[in-house]
């Protein structure tokens, strides 16, 4: 190539893989390619595509791209690696990307790049940390202050092929993936004048996975039932389990989310013996206050948790309501069989909202509700299934169809168990979809005071409560899941975005939008266009508009309005004119 030929650009360029990667095509190459596939469409590809990168190229498990803008090249990589955090903790192979990028020349052949910019960036992911970014000092110095993470001097290296030592700036996913950026102000603490409490996760004694998923299964257990008691305070699930396998002391933990009290335990499982060990610490001293273990047959695993919960409620001295004793003893089902089928549901319920999670689950839970037809939650939480079928269609019944069997599901839940929670969310979902706007409230009410620990159910009861027009009463709802959950699902924030524009509190609104997008990208940008164009900024709202085609592709006002369900028809039709105006493809 002569120099007349040579094309030259100043380009961001950023360079990916996935650490350990030969190892694990070594233990399962099918699962671990279709998992990486499934991670390009997902969850890389639609990062870079938001942030207006270019894909130069895939190189099994790395890729190569290309960005304009250097606080672009960085907002993607943050978004990525957060969105792989979010994903691994519920991941059954977890991946991890170690991410380098630099500003600098490119020389450009085709569709392809070279030069010491493309270099540089392959020599800092490299040496990146994994779950991190490792920056150049002039990429640190273009984004200080304009993203949403900040790098930490990791001194000078020298880089393989590169003549001169080269400053560089480390990002290592320290703060916590899953923690609402800094736009998003949260103050809502717990309730000071009740106990608080963590439950982690118990250690499972020995390398079985299915040592794991048992002793998983029973905090899981332990946790819905305090949740259920008013006068406790319970730090949500994924939250407490974002320190699994991690060595850190209780009182940091409890520092973080907020509590007094901490509770770990182990489990041992060895055929029809089990071994359970539990210690409650108050984390303001470090002192055990209660601890005692439990060598029981597995048929005996029901009367062992309500033993450990009973004890939990009488050392923290909770304020038993009356009714609470006997709620003390909930269990999900008496049947361990269709125990183990109920926790393996809630782990594919628990992945990002799809087709296949959604119809994984539902298997799960009607396997188990046929050991166990007179388990309320089984019934209520395949309610809560075909609601959701009713609304996004994923099994392909028409509407009334699904929420015919969602109402007998629900139904017999409330005559097995009507303080049931699960039952009251679920009701309240079939009755928005049906336009029955008082009693779909009163039922969101009625499940936040029955679970007022559990913050799927508050923060659902928040979506519910928007859409019947009580905004305001919905934000004070979500609110108190933000504080039990402070490691919560990106989807909180969309629903707390929704509840304060329709409040009218426009500016809280979109730094809960923008922070949506941050964490899964593309969700939260359709309720922006609708800010803006309804603010007369159509011209941003038509930029918003194209980065949401070109991160969610199949988005359109046909699929907005269909999964919509208000009593302000008139805002709605608004919010539906604001996304044609804006450009959004009409189906």
């Amino acid at each position: 190539m002569s120099e007349q030929q040579i094309t030259r650009r100043l380009a961001a360029i950023l360079a990916a893989d996935i650490a350990g990667y030969s190892s694990m095509m070594e233990r399962d190459e099918a699962g671990t390619l279709a998992a990486l596939w499934k991670i390009w469409r997902e969850t890389f590809n639609p990062a870079v595509a938001a942030r207006h990168g270019r894909i130069v190229k895939l190189m099994g498990d790395g890729a190569l791209v290309e960005f304009a803008s250097v606080v672009d090249a960085v907002e993607c990589a943050i978004t990525i690696q957060r969105a792989m955090a979010e994903r691994n903790r519920m991941a059954e192979l977890p991946m991890v990307f170690r991410i380098g990028i630099t500003l600098g020349e490119v020389v450009v052949e085709g569709d392809d790049i070279f030069g010491d910019g493309v270099n540089v960036a392959a020599r800092l992911e490299g040496q990146a940390p994994q779950g991190g970014i490792l920056v150049s000092d002039a990429v640190r110095t273009q984004v200080d202050g304009k993203v949403s993470a900040t790098f930490a001097d990791a001194g000078t290296v020298k880089l393989k092929n590169i003549d001169r030592p080269l400053q560089v700036w480390r990002w290592d996913g320290g703060e916590t993936a899953a923690t609402v950026p800094p736009a998003v102000k949260i103050a809502r603490p717990l309730d000071g004048n009740k106990p608080s409490l963590a439950v982690l996760p118990f250690s499972a004694i020995g390398n079985d996975p299915e040592q794991e998923f048992f002793a998983d299964g029973l905090v899981e257990d332990i946790l819905t039932a305090l949740a259920r008691l008013s006068g406790l305070s319970v730090i949500a699930r994924n939250s407490s389990f974002a320190y699994k396998g991690r060595a850190i002391d209780v009182r940091q933990i409890a520092k973080d989310l907020g509590v007094r009290y901490v509770l770990e335990g182990s489990v041992r499982k060895a055929g029809d013996r089990i071994r359970i060990g539990a210690q409650l610490i108050d984390a303001t001293t470090g002192v055990h206050i209660w601890a005692d273990r439990f060598d029981r047959t597995l048929s005996d695993i029901f009367a062992v948790q309500d033993e450990i919960t009973l004890a939990l409620a009488t050392e923290m001295q909770v304020r038993l309501t009356e009714g609470e004793q006997a709620r003390l003893r909930y269990t999900t089902t008496t049947n361990v069989e269709a125990w183990n089928l109920w926790i393996e549901g809630l782990n594919h319920d628990r992945r990002p909202k799809s087709r296949e999670s959604h119809l994984a689950a539902r298997r799960c839970w009607e396997k188990a509700l046929a050991l166990d037809p007179r388990s309320a939650v089984l019934n209520a939480l395949l309610g809560d299934l075909h609601y959701s079928d009713a609304r996004h269609g994923w099994s392909g019944e028409d509407r009334e169809t699904a929420l015919k069997k969602a109402d007998c599901y629900v139904e017999r839940a409330l005559s097995i168990d009507p303080d049931s929670p699960d039952a009251h969310r679920a009701a309240a979902g079939i009755l928005l979809l049906r336009s029955r706007f008082e009693e779909a409230a009163a039922a969101a009410r009625r499940a936040a005071k029955l679970g007022p620990n559990l913050p799927d159910v508050l923060v659902f009861g928040g979506f519910v409560l928007t859409c019947c027009g009580r905004a305001s009463e919905a934000i004070t709802q979500i609110e108190k899941a933000l504080a039990l959950n402070p490691i919560f699902h990106p989807w909180y924030l969309g629903v707390l975005g929704n509840a304060y524009r329709l409040a009218g509190r426009r500016e809280e609104a979109m730094a809960a939008f923008q922070a949506y997008h941050a964490r899964s990208p593309g969700f939260g940008l359709a309720d922006i266009v609708m800010i803006q164009e309804q603010a007369g900024r159509l011209d941003e709202a038509r930029e918003t508009a194209a980065r949401l085609v070109a991160a969610r592709p199949s988005f359109t006002v046909t699929f907005f309005a269909r999964t919509q369900f208000r009593s302000d028809v008139e805002q709605l039709a608004a919010d539906v004119a604001s996304l044609r105006a804006a450009g959004v493809p009409e189906a």
